[in-house]
């Protein structure tokens, strides 16, 4: 278990310097705290089965191929991808912004898909893979909203301070009851989302479509636009995974 233990730590600290052109093995070192020996054994072994790759020239070490190859298969098995895609599409197409859906993993959401509108001058971006904290965006409150109470505040309690779960309580109360989520310059100044559940045919929450967006010189009815988009987006996609309402 230690030895699974030790290669996941590299990978985690590979995936959050995935902007930087691979890491020294010194540099990995440090980072997972192992001396430069038993790094060297734990990359040999992890080269092996294609988990990182080394650069000739900078003798660097990177992420491998496979974790390609394995994102891939579970994009291609991810049946309901395929069935809410087009709707994306669809509603990109309608509000002219960027797209996203997320889905739900324990404490953290995770961004499954994006979609970008080419005739939007400015974008707000988000990369794929991201993690977001339930109780952050637009997206996650949707779904927290939705959440069984219980769920929702075992979340709350273990990543809210104690003198703000009472505010953030009432918002998602105000979310269920309008059927969206709203943000405004909470992950990114200047920018603002909304968003929408995506319930199963259980009724259980098993994502979140939201559109993201520039807030500079947003009107009233900009905003009653992209809400209704999003909500009617949100709808369709519901019960294309069988949920048929209360």
């Amino acid at each position: 278990m230690q030895s699974i233990d030790r290669a996941m730590n590299v990978i985690n600290v590979l995936v959050s310097n995935s902007s930087v052109n691979g890491l020294a093995i010194t540099d990995l070192s440090q980072e997972c705290e192992l001396p430069v020996s038993s790094m060297h054994r734990l990359l040999k072994a992890m080269s092996k089965h294609g988990l990182i790759q080394q650069d000739e020239q900078s003798k660097h070490y990177g992420l491998g191929n496979i974790w390609l190859e394995y994102g891939l298969r579970m994009y291609d098995k991810m049946d309901y991808i395929s069935q809410i895609r087009p709707e994306l599409e669809r509603l990109m197409n309608r509000v002219k912004e960027s797209v996203y859906l997320s889905q739900p993993m324990e404490m953290e959401s995770l961004l499954i898909e994006r979609i970008d509108s080419e005739k939007s001058q400015i974008r707000v971006y988000d990369q794929l893979g991201s993690r977001i904290p339930m109780h952050i965006g637009a997206a996650n409150k949707a779904m927290l909203a939705y959440m069984p109470y219980i769920q929702a505040n075992e979340i709350i309690d273990a990543l809210v301070p104690e003198n703000e779960r009472a505010a953030l309580l009432d918002i998602l109360k105000e979310t269920k009851v309008r059927g969206y989520g709203i943000s405004h310059n909470e992950r990114t100044e200047g920018t603002s989302s909304v968003a929408v559940p995506i319930l199963n045919h259980f009724g259980e929450v098993h994502g979140a479509v939201s559109i993201g967006f520039v807030s500079f010189n947003l009107t009233e009815d900009r905003l009653d636009f992209l809400i209704q988009h999003v909500m009617e987006t949100g709808s369709r996609i519901s019960s294309k995974l069988g949920y048929r309402g209360p």
